[in-house]
């Protein structure tokens, strides 16, 4: 009796393990942020994207693809040329992702791995298209907003026929050949140069303009000085000895290594034998 009571409860939980397999089986998850394409191995891939949740299926007849619909960051580098025939290296960083309405026809005729096979032959074609017909190498410095955002503008469009959405593109990365950045560093010196050559050609100037004035300072002084001894005679002369006197024995009197003598006496010094 025991005997079939333990074989009722292994059928039983046999049984219970193969439905608790069946069940699981049949069940997936679709993560927030995330969309299901179902692919149905007799009718193929299904037109219905499946949105977040939890969601049955038929276990090893339809197969559940998931995709990321959030919002993704890639760099891509281009080697591209200017109008002036200019080697530009430009990195693009992009903010991608799918339109979840299109993922069941981005599925069947791009692959899961779509970012790999479309955003950069697309960002080369719009590089080549939008930076070597229309900007050249002085522009691509000088208008990088502008150039910017004609990339931006285009790659979006470009993007759209895949059922993709870029969210944002920006020129992160921008260099020039080696013999165009010679040349331009070449340029800044000599321009530099001819800065400092024209600062020293200024100071000239306004030292010849500075000794011109001093000159015609002292010849005014000359002629007013011989205006006045003209006039005063000898006086003027005298008086500016008085004044001079007068200088001298005030700094004098300041000093301590000074010592006066009256006139008509003698101080005898008593120095060491």
């Amino acid at each position: 009796m025991a005997a079939k009571v333990f074989e009722s409860i292994g059928k039983f939980g046999l049984a219970l393990a193969v439905a608790g397999g069946v069940v699981n089986s049949a069940l997936y998850n679709v993560d927030a942020g995330h969309r299901a394409v179902i692919f149905d191995r007799f009718r193929g891939v299904q037109d219905i994207v499946v949105g977040e949740g939890t969601h049955f299926l038929i276990p090893w007849v339809q197969k559940p693809i998931i995709f990321d619909c959030r919002s993704r960051p890639r760099n891509v580098p281009v080697i591209t040329g200017s109008k002036d025939l200019q080697n530009v290296n430009i990195t693009l960083r992009i903010l991608f992702r799918p339109v979840a309405s299109q993922l069941p026809r981005i599925f069947t005729s791009i692959g899961e791995d779509y970012d790999e096979r479309v955003l950069p032959s697309i960002t080369t074609e719009i590089l080549k298209s939008s930076v070597a017909a229309r900007f050249d190498a002085g522009e691509l410095i000088t208008q990088r907003e502008l150039v910017s955002r004609q990339v931006s503008d285009d790659l979006t469009e470009r993007a759209a026929t895949f059922g993709l959405i870029l969210d944002d593109v920006s020129l992160t990365h921008l260099t020039f050949g080696k013999e165009f950045t010679e040349a331009v560093e070449a340029k800044q010196v000599a321009q530099q140069e001819a800065e400092r050559a024209r600062f020293v050609v200024e100071k000239a100037e306004q030292q010849k303009k500075a000794a011109i004035i001093s000159a015609e300072g002292d010849s005014k002084a000359a002629e007013l000085i011989a205006n006045s001894l003209a006039t005063a005679g000898d006086g003027l002369i005298e008086l500016r000895k008085l004044e001079a006197a007068e200088d001298i024995a005030y700094q004098l009197s300041r000093s301590r290594n000074i010592t006066y003598l009256p006139a008509g006496q003698s101080v005898l010094l008593q120095l060491p034998q």
